[in-house]
């Protein structure tokens, strides 16, 4: 795992010392929460972790983060009482002499180590590479263990919450079987993968009433005739031409952790980001280019990963309810056996667009911290090989990115049409909820500031 150089990026100045003490102490600058979810992204990218999964970790560890902020700077509110079974989170006892900001990153780090399987290893070198920057700055050893004191106080109760939305009780179900019937999904190649995260949807969601509050419109019934409308959106699929710009397109919005490679005669497994973990990284390419202070970027982060997580548990509940069969297998059975997608096929059922639902969830709440017209240029998938691409909007990006999956040849038309209005009543659901702990900011020449 690669860890960055921190020192530039941390100091911008110095700030009041917390809580009993007065002493000045060094300004964290925002950016230092992109870096803390780019190793999360990282080990998510070493342990294979599913899409669903990867947003449960990014929302968790952002809100031991975001706690600490809240307690701590009175333009923020907590989260109790604006989550669903959010506790309120205590500040431990007989810490005085912390940096909230380290505080906040220690929380995070903490949350994020417990919960991702080699987070560990991984994220204790970046934390202890941290640290050593932190002495070079200018925090004295006390504040750094007072810090790491509160940050594993708050981590130890966001945990406790996160053990509660039910996820740990999801290897108690049977094991999913796929479902008899010719429009139905079956696991494709070349992995034959079995189906991921069939009961996502009994975990506790963060701000939604249900997985199922907003059911899309059913998909296009499957049917042999030529003449029908899924026939139609089968020769859609089939006719796309897999080059140009539209290959491009399909490549850069892959985000497939399940890709596997042939490499002679073993399949090889192909690193890759999820989704979510794609658009946390347009987050914090926002965030530095609106130039956010520490505390706006970890509440736009956190609520971009609760987003996540609630767009995410919307679209899974309808998957595994259509259970609709994917253009690979059919366009095969019924206009040509030798048809490939032009990216491979994820293995969950296909409708509907995963890509769709998220990325018009995350633009939602992009908009309404950052504004419309936010133009900014995705660098995200250039350590992929994948050149970057300019987006006037997180709008025009979510669009491109549901577009993606059909070039990509994996989607129906009509999952990605109504991905992305499932997508966008999530992320206006919790703009909504959230709008309680952050109703001192407005938008302003594209920089969040305070009232």
């Amino acid at each position: 795992m690669k860890i960055q150089f921190l020192l530039p990026l941390l100091l911008i100045g110095f700030l009041t010392g917390c809580n009993k003490i007065d002493e000045k102490l060094p300004e964290l600058n925002g950016s230092i929460i992109g870096q803390v979810t780019s190793q999360m992204t990282d080990v998510m990218v070493h342990d294979v972790t599913n899409p669903p999964l990867g947003a449960r970790f990014y929302s968790y560890a952002c809100l031991a983060g975001y706690e600490v902020v809240a307690q701590n700077d009175s333009s923020y509110k907590t989260m109790h009482g604006v989550l669903n079974g959010f506790p309120e989170i205590k500040k431990p006892e007989g810490v005085t002499k912390y940096s909230y900001q380290l505080s906040a990153v220690m929380a995070m780090l903490e949350t994020a180590k417990k919960m991702q399987p080699s987070g560990g290893l991984m994220l204790q070198k970046f934390q202890d590479h941290l640290l050593d920057s932190c002495k070079t700055l200018g925090f004295s050893e006390e504040i750094i263990a007072g810090s790491k004191e509160y940050g594993l106080g708050i981590s130890k109760q966001i945990l406790k919450y996160a053990k509660a939305d039910r996820y740990n009780r999801i290897s108690n179900f049977p094991r999913y079987a796929p479902m008899e019937g010719k429009g139905n999904w079956y696991p494709t190649p070349p992995g034959y993968f079995p189906p991921v995260e069939p009961y996502f949807k009994t975990v506790r969601p963060f701000t939604l009433d249900t997985s199922s509050q907003f059911r899309p419109a059913p998909p296009t019934p499957f049917s042999e005739d030529k003449n029908s409308d899924f026939f139609k959106l089968m020769l859609a699929n089939y006719n796309v031409k897999q080059e140009g710009d539209a290959k491009v397109t399909a490549a850069f919005w892959d985000c497939n952790p399940f890709a596997l490679e042939n490499k002679g005669h073993l399949l090889v497994g192909m690193k890759k980001i999820s989704p979510g973990a794609h658009w946390i990284g347009i987050t914090d390419i926002a965030c530095k280019q609106a130039k956010t202070d520490f505390p706006k970027t970890l509440l736009i982060t956190t609520s971009v990963a609760v987003g996540l997580m609630d767009a995410f548990m919307a679209c899974w509940d309808e998957k595994y309810r259509s259970n609709r069969i994917r253009p690979e297998t059919v366009i095969r059975k019924y206009i040509d056996p030798n048809w490939k997608p032009f990216l491979q096929t994820p293995p969950f059922p296909e409708y509907l667009s995963g890509h769709s639902v998220v990325s018009s969830a995350a633009a939602v709440i992009l908009t309404h911290y950052l504004g419309d017209n936010f133009a900014y240029t995705d660098t995200v998938e250039e350590r992929f090989g994948l050149k970057a691409r300019k987006f006037k909007s997180f709008n025009d990006a979510a669009k491109e990115s549901g577009l993606s999956r059909f070039y990509g040849g994996i989607h129906f038309m009509d999952a990605v049409e109504n991905g992305w209005i499932q997508g966008g009543k999530v992320g206006n659901w919790v703009v909504g909820k959230l709008s309680a702990v952050n109703q001192n900011l407005v938008i302003t020449d594209k920089k969040v500031v305070s009232r």
